[in-house]
């Protein structure tokens, strides 16, 4: 898949530093993406994520550096959650909304979902934005859905429908 600036695409094993840096071992995305904490990149294995099927790096066309991940959850094969982390270094520059409208249109056109849903910890109002910068509308709340970082969590959905 492409976009004009991103390439999204297979995580390969030589991704292992990028991923570590901008997805594992940042602070940031760690608040607002669920994923584990690394502190040493030796502790690291990408081998899990490399050529998965629902699982993709969102890279920079001009350089092909990994600078986030984006994946799909299939419920039920009517619907799909997607989820997407971006190294904190290249916020607010569009990337995120780039590859989640790209990704929708992947999981409504190429996957054939009826509906795709995203989640966001409420109160991340730039996940919020992504989501309706990409056409993407309010579909419900859960309080303490989950426990991520010894904190109960809110989540909000957003949806979006193939027709």
């Amino acid at each position: 898949m492409e976009t004009e600036r991103l390439v999204i695409d297979a995580i390969k094993a030589s991704d292992k530093e990028d991923y570590f840096h901008n997805i594992s071992h940042d602070r940031k995305v760690l608040e607002t993406f669920v994923c584990t904490y690394v502190e040493d990149i030796k502790d690291m294995d990408v081998t899990p994520y490399v050529d998965r099927d629902s699982m993709y790096a969102i890279r920079l066309k001009e350089t092909g550096r990994l600078i986030g991940i984006i994946l799909y959850f299939d419920d039920n094969g009517e619907a799909c959650e997607i989820g997407y982390g971006i190294g904190s270094e290249y916020w607010g520059r569009g990337y995120g909304t780039e590859a989640v409208k790209r990704f929708i249109e992947f999981c409504l056109e190429e996957k054939k979902f009826k509906t795709v849903y995203a989640s966001f910890f409420t109160g991340n109002d730039s996940s919020k934005h992504v989501m309706e910068k990409c056409g993407m509308t309010y579909d419900h709340f859960v309080e303490k859905e989950m426990v991520y970082l010894g904190q109960e969590r809110d989540l909000t959905y957003y949806s979006i429908k193939r027709d």
